[in-house]
Protein backbone atom coordinates (compact mmCIF):
# COMPACT_ATOMS: atom_id res chain seq x y z
CA UNK A 1 0.00 0.00 0.00
CA UNK A 2 1.37 3.43 -0.96
CA UNK A 3 2.16 6.07 1.63
CA UNK A 4 -0.53 8.43 0.30
CA UNK A 5 -3.14 5.69 0.39
CA UNK A 6 -2.17 4.81 3.97
CA UNK A 7 -2.35 8.45 5.02
CA UNK A 8 -5.80 8.80 3.44
CA UNK A 9 -7.10 5.77 5.32
CA UNK A 10 -5.53 7.00 8.57
CA UNK A 11 -7.22 10.38 8.19
CA UNK A 12 -10.61 8.67 7.87
CA UNK A 13 -9.86 6.41 10.83
CA UNK A 14 -9.03 9.45 12.91
CA UNK A 15 -11.73 11.79 11.63
CA UNK A 16 -14.97 9.84 11.69
CA UNK A 17 -14.52 7.83 14.91
CA UNK A 18 -13.38 11.07 16.61
CA UNK A 19 -16.54 12.90 15.53
CA UNK A 20 -18.67 10.01 16.77
CA UNK A 21 -16.85 9.63 20.10
CA UNK A 22 -16.21 13.33 20.92
CA UNK A 23 -19.39 13.89 22.95
CA UNK A 24 -18.97 10.57 24.76
CA UNK A 25 -15.33 11.40 25.51
CA UNK A 26 -16.44 14.70 27.08
CA UNK A 27 -18.94 12.80 29.24
CA UNK A 28 -16.20 10.38 30.30
CA UNK A 29 -13.92 13.28 31.21
CA UNK A 30 -16.42 15.35 33.22
CA UNK A 31 -17.81 12.35 35.10
CA UNK A 32 -14.33 11.00 35.80
CA UNK A 33 -13.21 14.28 37.37
CA UNK A 34 -16.27 14.27 39.66
CA UNK A 35 -15.65 10.64 40.62
CA UNK A 36 -12.06 11.42 41.53
CA UNK A 37 -13.14 13.84 44.27
CA UNK A 38 -16.05 12.24 46.07
CA UNK A 39 -15.62 14.22 49.26
CA UNK A 40 -15.62 17.54 47.40
CA UNK A 41 -18.92 16.79 45.66
CA UNK A 42 -20.57 14.81 48.49
CA UNK A 43 -22.99 17.65 49.30
CA UNK A 44 -24.35 17.90 45.75
CA UNK A 45 -27.43 15.86 44.80
CA UNK A 46 -29.30 15.19 41.57
CA UNK A 47 -33.07 14.77 41.43
CA UNK A 48 -34.04 11.30 40.29
CA UNK A 49 -36.77 12.93 38.19
CA UNK A 50 -34.01 14.12 35.85
CA UNK A 51 -32.73 10.56 35.35
CA UNK A 52 -34.11 7.59 33.38
CA UNK A 53 -36.94 5.69 35.02
CA UNK A 54 -34.78 2.78 36.15
CA UNK A 55 -33.08 5.13 38.63
CA UNK A 56 -36.29 5.76 40.51
CA UNK A 57 -36.84 3.96 43.77
CA UNK A 58 -39.44 1.23 43.52
CA UNK A 59 -40.06 -1.40 46.18
CA UNK A 60 -36.87 -0.51 48.11
CA UNK A 61 -34.53 -1.32 45.18
CA UNK A 62 -31.13 0.22 44.31
CA UNK A 63 -29.64 -0.75 47.70
CA UNK A 64 -32.14 1.49 49.47
CA UNK A 65 -31.95 -0.92 52.43
CA UNK A 66 -28.89 -2.77 53.67
CA UNK A 67 -30.10 -3.82 57.08
CA UNK A 68 -32.10 -3.01 60.22
CA UNK A 69 -31.50 -2.95 63.96
CA UNK A 70 -34.03 -3.34 66.76
CA UNK A 71 -33.81 -0.62 69.41
CA UNK A 72 -36.41 -2.22 71.65
CA UNK A 73 -39.43 -4.49 71.35
CA UNK A 74 -41.41 -1.92 69.36
CA UNK A 75 -38.88 0.25 67.52
CA UNK A 76 -36.30 -0.43 64.83
CA UNK A 77 -33.98 1.52 62.57
CA UNK A 78 -33.77 0.65 58.88
CA UNK A 79 -30.73 1.90 56.99
CA UNK A 80 -29.00 1.87 53.63
CA UNK A 81 -28.57 4.28 50.71
CA UNK A 82 -31.66 6.15 51.95
CA UNK A 83 -29.96 6.96 55.25
CA UNK A 84 -31.56 5.96 58.58
CA UNK A 85 -35.30 5.81 59.23
CA UNK A 86 -37.08 4.90 62.49
CA UNK A 87 -39.97 2.47 62.26
CA UNK A 88 -42.22 0.33 64.42
CA UNK A 89 -41.63 -3.36 64.66
CA UNK A 90 -44.18 -3.94 61.92
CA UNK A 91 -42.28 -1.71 59.46
CA UNK A 92 -45.46 0.08 58.51
CA UNK A 93 -44.64 3.71 59.35
CA UNK A 94 -41.37 5.59 59.12
CA UNK A 95 -39.79 8.67 60.71
CA UNK A 96 -36.76 10.52 59.37
CA UNK A 97 -33.76 9.77 61.59
CA UNK A 98 -31.02 11.54 59.62
CA UNK A 99 -30.67 14.76 61.61
CA UNK A 100 -27.01 15.64 62.10
CA UNK A 101 -25.56 14.09 58.98
CA UNK A 102 -23.89 16.59 56.61
CA UNK A 103 -25.85 17.85 53.64
CA UNK A 104 -25.99 15.48 50.67
CA UNK A 105 -27.35 11.95 50.29
CA UNK A 106 -23.80 10.62 49.86
CA UNK A 107 -23.05 11.65 53.44
CA UNK A 108 -25.79 9.42 54.77
CA UNK A 109 -25.04 6.32 52.74
CA UNK A 110 -25.10 3.84 55.62
CA UNK A 111 -23.24 0.53 55.67
CA UNK A 112 -23.96 -0.53 59.23
CA UNK A 113 -25.66 0.62 62.44
CA UNK A 114 -25.10 -0.82 65.94
CA UNK A 115 -26.24 0.10 69.44
CA UNK A 116 -23.39 0.25 71.93
CA UNK A 117 -23.93 1.27 75.57
CA UNK A 118 -27.14 3.18 74.79
CA UNK A 119 -25.44 5.04 71.95
CA UNK A 120 -26.11 4.45 68.27
CA UNK A 121 -23.15 4.26 65.90
CA UNK A 122 -23.42 4.45 62.12
CA UNK A 123 -20.71 3.53 59.63
CA UNK A 124 -21.19 5.72 56.56
CA UNK A 125 -19.52 6.14 53.23
CA UNK A 126 -17.49 9.08 54.52
CA UNK A 127 -17.03 8.49 58.25
CA UNK A 128 -18.21 7.20 61.64
CA UNK A 129 -21.11 8.91 63.43
CA UNK A 130 -22.79 8.50 66.83
CA UNK A 131 -26.21 9.42 68.17
CA UNK A 132 -26.67 9.77 71.93
CA UNK A 133 -30.16 9.98 73.33
CA UNK A 134 -31.54 10.54 69.80
CA UNK A 135 -30.09 14.07 69.80
CA UNK A 136 -28.79 13.84 66.27
CA UNK A 137 -25.76 12.34 64.60
CA UNK A 138 -22.27 13.63 65.41
CA UNK A 139 -18.98 12.85 63.65
CA UNK A 140 -16.60 10.59 65.60
CA UNK A 141 -12.88 11.10 65.11
CA UNK A 142 -11.12 7.77 64.77
CA UNK A 143 -7.58 8.92 63.89
CA UNK A 144 -7.74 7.40 60.46
CA UNK A 145 -9.13 8.57 57.14
CA UNK A 146 -9.83 5.02 56.06
CA UNK A 147 -13.22 4.26 54.56
CA UNK A 148 -15.63 2.60 57.03
CA UNK A 149 -16.55 -0.91 55.89
CA UNK A 150 -18.59 -2.38 58.76
CA UNK A 151 -19.46 -2.17 62.46
CA UNK A 152 -19.81 -4.95 65.01
CA UNK A 153 -20.00 -5.76 68.70
CA UNK A 154 -17.89 -8.06 70.86
CA UNK A 155 -19.28 -8.04 74.38
CA UNK A 156 -18.37 -4.65 75.84
CA UNK A 157 -16.25 -3.67 72.84
CA UNK A 158 -17.28 -1.68 69.78
CA UNK A 159 -15.73 -2.96 66.56
CA UNK A 160 -15.15 -0.59 63.65
CA UNK A 161 -13.83 -2.21 60.50
CA UNK A 162 -12.22 0.06 57.94
CA UNK A 163 -10.94 -1.06 54.56
CA UNK A 164 -7.47 -1.40 56.14
CA UNK A 165 -7.72 -1.98 59.90
CA UNK A 166 -9.86 -3.16 62.78
CA UNK A 167 -10.56 -0.52 65.43
CA UNK A 168 -11.67 -1.38 68.97
CA UNK A 169 -13.21 0.87 71.61
CA UNK A 170 -14.40 0.25 75.15
CA UNK A 171 -16.24 3.56 75.44
CA UNK A 172 -17.05 4.66 71.88
CA UNK A 173 -14.67 7.62 72.09
CA UNK A 174 -11.12 6.29 72.15
CA UNK A 175 -10.17 3.71 69.55
CA UNK A 176 -7.31 1.25 69.37
CA UNK A 177 -6.12 0.48 65.86
CA UNK A 178 -5.50 -3.25 65.45
CA UNK A 179 -3.27 -4.55 62.68
CA UNK A 180 -4.64 -7.89 61.53
CA UNK A 181 -2.01 -10.63 61.22
CA UNK A 182 -1.13 -11.66 57.72
CA UNK A 183 -2.98 -14.68 56.36
CA UNK A 184 -1.54 -18.16 56.01
CA UNK A 185 0.53 -18.45 52.84
CA UNK A 186 0.50 -14.70 52.31
CA UNK A 187 2.01 -13.56 49.03
CA UNK A 188 2.53 -9.84 48.61
CA UNK A 189 0.39 -9.18 45.58
CA UNK A 190 -2.84 -7.48 44.66
CA UNK A 191 -5.78 -7.95 42.34
CA UNK A 192 -5.36 -6.92 38.73
CA UNK A 193 -8.78 -5.27 38.98
CA UNK A 194 -7.59 -3.11 41.91
CA UNK A 195 -4.43 -2.17 40.02
CA UNK A 196 -6.38 -1.17 36.92
CA UNK A 197 -8.92 0.71 39.03
CA UNK A 198 -6.31 2.78 40.82
CA UNK A 199 -4.31 3.28 37.64
CA UNK A 200 -7.40 4.55 35.85
CA UNK A 201 -8.33 6.96 38.66
CA UNK A 202 -4.76 7.98 39.39
CA UNK A 203 -5.11 6.91 43.02
CA UNK A 204 -2.18 4.57 42.42
CA UNK A 205 0.00 7.64 43.13
CA UNK A 206 -2.24 9.33 45.67
CA UNK A 207 -3.53 12.88 45.23
CA UNK A 208 -0.83 13.84 42.67
CA UNK A 209 -1.92 10.85 40.56
CA UNK A 210 -5.58 11.89 40.79
CA UNK A 211 -4.69 15.42 39.70
CA UNK A 212 -2.77 14.02 36.73
CA UNK A 213 -5.83 12.00 35.71
CA UNK A 214 -7.95 15.14 36.18
CA UNK A 215 -5.55 16.84 33.76
CA UNK A 216 -6.07 13.97 31.30
CA UNK A 217 -9.81 14.64 31.57
CA UNK A 218 -9.25 18.30 30.74
CA UNK A 219 -6.96 17.27 27.87
CA UNK A 220 -9.66 14.92 26.56
CA UNK A 221 -12.21 17.76 26.59
CA UNK A 222 -9.71 20.08 24.86
CA UNK A 223 -8.89 17.53 22.14
CA UNK A 224 -12.59 16.78 21.59
CA UNK A 225 -13.54 20.45 21.24
CA UNK A 226 -10.55 21.42 19.05
CA UNK A 227 -11.08 18.32 16.93
CA UNK A 228 -14.72 19.23 16.31
CA UNK A 229 -13.73 22.81 15.51
CA UNK A 230 -11.18 21.55 12.98
CA UNK A 231 -13.91 19.51 11.35
CA UNK A 232 -16.35 22.44 11.10
CA UNK A 233 -13.86 25.22 10.23
CA UNK A 234 -13.64 24.37 6.47
CA UNK A 235 -17.42 24.45 6.18
CA UNK A 236 -17.64 27.80 7.97
CA UNK A 237 -14.82 29.27 5.86
CA UNK A 238 -16.42 28.01 2.64
CA UNK A 239 -19.74 29.70 3.53
CA UNK A 240 -18.00 32.97 4.30
CA UNK A 241 -16.18 32.84 0.95
CA UNK A 242 -19.45 32.30 -0.90
CA UNK A 243 -20.86 35.35 0.84
CA UNK A 244 -17.71 37.31 -0.07
CA UNK A 245 -16.88 37.80 3.60
CA UNK A 246 -13.41 38.12 5.13
CA UNK A 247 -11.87 34.72 6.03
CA UNK A 248 -8.22 35.47 6.80
CA UNK A 249 -8.79 35.77 10.53
CA UNK A 250 -10.78 32.55 10.63
CA UNK A 251 -8.07 30.74 8.64
CA UNK A 252 -5.50 31.93 11.17
CA UNK A 253 -7.66 30.64 14.05
CA UNK A 254 -8.05 27.31 12.22
CA UNK A 255 -4.26 26.93 11.96
CA UNK A 256 -3.76 27.83 15.61
CA UNK A 257 -6.50 25.43 16.65
CA UNK A 258 -4.91 22.56 14.68
CA UNK A 259 -1.45 23.41 16.00
CA UNK A 260 -2.46 23.15 19.63
CA UNK A 261 -4.64 20.10 18.94
CA UNK A 262 -1.54 18.37 17.59
CA UNK A 263 0.82 19.64 20.29
CA UNK A 264 -1.40 18.65 23.21
CA UNK A 265 -2.29 15.35 21.55
CA UNK A 266 1.26 14.13 21.01
CA UNK A 267 2.36 15.23 24.50
CA UNK A 268 -0.38 13.25 26.26
CA UNK A 269 -1.15 10.44 23.82
CA UNK A 270 0.72 7.72 25.75
CA UNK A 271 -1.03 8.64 29.02
CA UNK A 272 -4.42 8.74 27.28
CA UNK A 273 -3.87 5.28 25.79
CA UNK A 274 -2.91 3.80 29.17
CA UNK A 275 -5.86 5.44 30.92
CA UNK A 276 -8.30 4.26 28.25
CA UNK A 277 -6.97 0.70 28.21
CA UNK A 278 -7.23 0.36 32.00
CA UNK A 279 -10.74 1.82 32.05
CA UNK A 280 -12.00 -0.60 29.42
CA UNK A 281 -11.25 -3.51 31.79
CA UNK A 282 -13.26 -2.17 34.72
CA UNK A 283 -16.60 -3.13 33.22
CA UNK A 284 -17.97 -6.37 31.77
CA UNK A 285 -17.27 -8.13 29.55
CA UNK A 286 -13.53 -7.35 29.82
CA UNK A 287 -13.85 -7.25 33.62
CA UNK A 288 -14.53 -10.99 33.65
CA UNK A 289 -11.04 -11.70 32.38
CA UNK A 290 -9.28 -9.78 35.17
CA UNK A 291 -11.67 -10.10 38.14
CA UNK A 292 -9.76 -12.95 39.81
CA UNK A 293 -6.26 -12.28 38.47
CA UNK A 294 -3.40 -11.45 40.85
CA UNK A 295 -0.35 -9.34 40.04
CA UNK A 296 2.67 -8.01 41.86
CA UNK A 297 2.51 -4.66 43.64
CA UNK A 298 4.11 -1.75 41.79
CA UNK A 299 6.80 -0.24 44.07
CA UNK A 300 6.26 3.30 45.30
CA UNK A 301 2.54 3.35 44.55
CA UNK A 302 -0.50 3.71 46.78
CA UNK A 303 -0.81 -0.08 46.82
CA UNK A 304 2.78 -0.47 48.05
CA UNK A 305 1.76 -0.73 51.68
CA UNK A 306 3.25 -3.04 54.36
CA UNK A 307 -0.25 -3.82 55.66
CA UNK A 308 -1.19 -7.24 54.17
CA UNK A 309 -4.89 -6.23 54.48
CA UNK A 310 -4.59 -2.84 52.80
CA UNK A 311 -7.93 -2.00 51.12
CA UNK A 312 -9.10 -5.62 51.51
CA UNK A 313 -11.40 -5.69 54.56
CA UNK A 314 -15.16 -5.64 53.95
CA UNK A 315 -17.29 -7.20 56.74
CA UNK A 316 -16.84 -8.44 60.31
CA UNK A 317 -18.75 -10.53 62.84
CA UNK A 318 -17.67 -11.80 66.25
CA UNK A 319 -19.03 -15.28 66.88
CA UNK A 320 -19.37 -15.52 70.64
CA UNK A 321 -20.18 -19.23 70.65
CA UNK A 322 -17.12 -20.26 68.60
CA UNK A 323 -14.92 -17.48 70.03
CA UNK A 324 -13.70 -16.33 66.65
CA UNK A 325 -13.91 -13.45 64.26
CA UNK A 326 -15.42 -13.95 60.83
CA UNK A 327 -13.92 -11.56 58.26
CA UNK A 328 -15.15 -11.01 54.73
CA UNK A 329 -12.36 -9.62 52.59
CA UNK A 330 -11.64 -9.03 48.93
CA UNK A 331 -9.56 -12.22 49.20
CA UNK A 332 -12.41 -14.32 50.59
CA UNK A 333 -13.46 -15.27 54.13
CA UNK A 334 -11.05 -15.67 57.04
CA UNK A 335 -11.34 -16.81 60.65
CA UNK A 336 -9.35 -15.30 63.48
CA UNK A 337 -9.05 -16.18 67.14
CA UNK A 338 -9.87 -13.76 69.93
CA UNK A 339 -6.27 -12.73 70.52
CA UNK A 340 -5.49 -12.40 66.81
CA UNK A 341 -1.88 -13.31 67.48
CA UNK A 342 -1.70 -16.07 64.90
CA UNK A 343 -1.87 -15.85 61.14
CA UNK A 344 -5.41 -15.68 59.81
CA UNK A 345 -6.80 -18.90 58.48
CA UNK A 346 -8.55 -18.88 55.12
CA UNK A 347 -11.87 -20.69 54.99
CA UNK A 348 -11.50 -23.73 52.76
CA UNK A 349 -15.19 -23.95 51.87
CA UNK A 350 -17.03 -20.68 51.48
CA UNK A 351 -19.82 -19.08 49.45
CA UNK A 352 -19.05 -17.04 46.34
CA UNK A 353 -18.88 -13.26 46.71
CA UNK A 354 -18.93 -10.80 43.84
CA UNK A 355 -15.88 -8.64 43.17
CA UNK A 356 -18.11 -5.72 44.22
CA UNK A 357 -18.01 -7.05 47.79
CA UNK A 358 -20.12 -8.78 50.43
CA UNK A 359 -23.38 -6.91 51.19
CA UNK A 360 -24.90 -9.36 53.66
CA UNK A 361 -23.16 -11.24 56.48
CA UNK A 362 -26.00 -12.09 58.80
CA UNK A 363 -25.89 -14.86 61.45
CA UNK A 364 -29.09 -16.89 61.73
CA UNK A 365 -27.58 -18.81 64.66
CA UNK A 366 -24.13 -19.72 65.98
CA UNK A 367 -23.25 -21.74 62.89
CA UNK A 368 -25.40 -20.64 59.96
CA UNK A 369 -24.84 -17.33 58.18
CA UNK A 370 -26.72 -15.67 55.37
CA UNK A 371 -24.15 -14.38 52.86
CA UNK A 372 -25.27 -12.10 50.08
CA UNK A 373 -23.61 -10.19 47.26
CA UNK A 374 -24.22 -9.50 43.59
CA UNK A 375 -23.26 -13.15 43.08
CA UNK A 376 -26.40 -14.30 44.92
CA UNK A 377 -27.67 -15.35 48.37
CA UNK A 378 -26.32 -18.37 50.22
CA UNK A 379 -26.58 -20.22 53.51
CA UNK A 380 -23.17 -20.96 54.96
CA UNK A 381 -22.35 -23.31 57.81
CA UNK A 382 -19.09 -21.89 59.15
CA UNK A 383 -18.45 -24.98 61.26
CA UNK A 384 -18.48 -27.65 58.53
CA UNK A 385 -18.17 -25.39 55.46
CA UNK A 386 -21.42 -26.49 53.83
CA UNK A 387 -22.81 -23.92 51.36
CA UNK A 388 -26.34 -24.00 49.99
CA UNK A 389 -28.36 -21.71 47.75
CA UNK A 390 -30.50 -19.48 49.95
CA UNK A 391 -33.66 -20.04 47.93
CA UNK A 392 -33.48 -23.62 46.69
CA UNK A 393 -31.53 -24.97 49.69
CA UNK A 394 -29.53 -27.05 47.21
CA UNK A 395 -25.82 -27.56 47.75
CA UNK A 396 -23.71 -24.97 45.97
CA UNK A 397 -21.25 -26.34 43.41
CA UNK A 398 -18.68 -23.84 42.19
CA UNK A 399 -18.61 -23.56 38.38
CA UNK A 400 -15.38 -24.03 36.49
CA UNK A 401 -13.67 -21.48 34.25
CA UNK A 402 -14.37 -17.76 34.11
CA UNK A 403 -17.43 -16.63 36.04
CA UNK A 404 -19.64 -13.60 35.67
CA UNK A 405 -19.31 -11.19 38.62
CA UNK A 406 -23.12 -10.81 38.58
CA UNK A 407 -25.55 -13.58 39.54
CA UNK A 408 -29.28 -14.02 38.99
CA UNK A 409 -30.02 -12.58 42.44
CA UNK A 410 -28.15 -9.37 43.26
CA UNK A 411 -28.42 -9.23 47.04
CA UNK A 412 -28.04 -5.71 48.43
CA UNK A 413 -29.50 -6.14 51.92
CA UNK A 414 -31.27 -8.38 54.41
CA UNK A 415 -33.43 -7.89 57.52
CA UNK A 416 -35.20 -10.22 59.96
CA UNK A 417 -38.62 -9.38 61.30
CA UNK A 418 -40.58 -11.21 63.97
CA UNK A 419 -42.13 -13.75 61.67
CA UNK A 420 -40.49 -12.94 58.41
CA UNK A 421 -37.18 -12.44 56.64
CA UNK A 422 -36.81 -9.90 53.85
CA UNK A 423 -34.01 -9.70 51.35
CA UNK A 424 -33.43 -6.80 48.98
CA UNK A 425 -32.49 -7.40 45.37
CA UNK A 426 -30.60 -4.48 43.86
CA UNK A 427 -32.88 -4.30 40.82
CA UNK A 428 -36.27 -5.59 41.97
CA UNK A 429 -36.18 -4.57 45.64
CA UNK A 430 -37.79 -6.19 48.69
CA UNK A 431 -38.73 -9.86 48.58
CA UNK A 432 -40.18 -11.81 51.48
CA UNK A 433 -39.69 -15.52 52.06
CA UNK A 434 -43.28 -16.11 53.10
CA UNK A 435 -46.39 -15.14 51.14
CA UNK A 436 -46.91 -11.65 52.55
CA UNK A 437 -45.44 -8.62 50.84
CA UNK A 438 -43.16 -6.08 52.42
CA UNK A 439 -44.53 -2.59 53.01
CA UNK A 440 -44.60 -0.26 50.02
CA UNK A 441 -41.83 2.33 49.97
CA UNK A 442 -43.30 5.58 51.34
CA UNK A 443 -43.30 8.62 49.07
CA UNK A 444 -41.71 10.61 51.89
CA UNK A 445 -38.59 8.45 51.74
CA UNK A 446 -38.51 8.51 47.94
CA UNK A 447 -38.61 12.32 47.87
CA UNK A 448 -35.92 12.56 50.56
CA UNK A 449 -33.55 10.26 48.69
CA UNK A 450 -32.11 11.86 45.54
CA UNK A 451 -29.03 10.54 43.79
CA UNK A 452 -25.66 11.98 44.70
CA UNK A 453 -23.76 13.77 41.96
CA UNK A 454 -20.97 11.24 42.48
CA UNK A 455 -23.30 8.32 41.79
CA UNK A 456 -24.79 10.08 38.78
CA UNK A 457 -21.26 10.58 37.44
CA UNK A 458 -20.57 6.88 38.03
CA UNK A 459 -23.64 5.86 36.05
CA UNK A 460 -22.57 8.12 33.18
CA UNK A 461 -18.97 6.94 33.31
CA UNK A 462 -19.91 3.27 33.23
CA UNK A 463 -22.59 3.70 30.58
CA UNK A 464 -25.33 2.23 32.75
CA UNK A 465 -27.35 5.41 32.30
CA UNK A 466 -27.83 4.48 28.63
CA UNK A 467 -29.40 1.10 29.37
CA UNK A 468 -32.89 2.38 28.49
CA UNK A 469 -31.60 3.42 25.06
CA UNK A 470 -29.24 0.57 24.26
CA UNK A 471 -31.02 -2.23 26.06
CA UNK A 472 -28.83 -5.23 26.96
CA UNK A 473 -26.18 -3.96 24.54
CA UNK A 474 -25.29 -1.16 26.98
CA UNK A 475 -22.77 -3.57 28.46
CA UNK A 476 -20.69 -3.05 25.30
CA UNK A 477 -20.73 0.74 25.70
CA UNK A 478 -17.45 1.00 27.61
CA UNK A 479 -15.36 -1.53 25.63
CA UNK A 480 -16.55 -0.21 22.25
CA UNK A 481 -16.03 3.40 23.30
CA UNK A 482 -12.58 2.40 24.55
CA UNK A 483 -11.67 0.77 21.25
CA UNK A 484 -12.90 3.83 19.38
CA UNK A 485 -10.82 6.15 21.57
CA UNK A 486 -7.72 3.99 21.16
CA UNK A 487 -8.19 4.07 17.38
CA UNK A 488 -8.46 7.88 17.47
CA UNK A 489 -5.39 8.28 19.69
CA UNK A 490 -3.16 5.92 17.72
CA UNK A 491 -4.21 7.17 14.27
CA UNK A 492 -3.90 10.79 15.41
CA UNK A 493 -0.37 10.29 16.67
CA UNK A 494 0.63 8.47 13.49
CA UNK A 495 -0.77 11.28 11.35
CA UNK A 496 1.10 13.88 13.37
CA UNK A 497 4.30 11.87 13.05
CA UNK A 498 3.99 11.60 9.25
CA UNK A 499 2.43 14.95 8.33
CA UNK A 500 2.91 17.65 10.94
CA UNK A 501 6.03 16.79 12.90
CA UNK A 502 8.76 19.33 12.24
CA UNK A 503 11.84 17.63 10.95
CA UNK A 504 15.25 19.11 11.54
CA UNK A 505 16.76 20.45 8.29
CA UNK A 506 19.81 18.67 7.02
CA UNK A 507 23.00 20.63 7.66
CA UNK A 508 25.21 20.88 4.58
CA UNK A 509 28.85 20.00 5.00
CA UNK A 510 30.68 23.32 4.84
CA UNK A 511 34.15 21.94 5.23
CA UNK A 512 36.85 23.11 2.80
CA UNK A 513 37.59 20.93 -0.17
CA UNK A 514 41.22 20.95 -0.90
Amino acid sequence: MSKNRLLKISKKLHKWPAIIIAFIAILFAFSGIVMNHRGVFSGVDVSRNLLPGNYSYNNWNLAAVRGAIALDSTTSLMYGNIGVWKTGDDFQTFEDFNHGFPKGIDNRKIYSVVQFKNTLFAGTQLGLYKNENTNGWQKVEINTEDRIADLGLKGDTLLVLTRNYLLKSADGNDFEIVQLPQPVGYVRETGLFDTFWQLHSGELWGLPGKLIVDLLGIVTIFLSVTGLLHFFFPKIISRRKKKMQETQGLISVKKTNLHWHNVVGYIFVAFLIINTFSGMHLRPPLLIGIANKKVGIIPGTHLDNPNPWFDKLRRIHWNESLKQYVFSTSEGFYFAGESMTNTLQPVLSQPPVSVMGCNVLHPLNDKIYVVGSFSGMFLWNIENGAVADFFSREQYIAPTGMQSPIGANMAAGFIEMKNEAVWFDYNSGAKTLISQNFVEMPEEIVKASPMSLWNAALEIHTGRIFENILGPFYILYVPLAGICLLLVFVSGFWLWWKMYRKKKPKVMNSGKNS
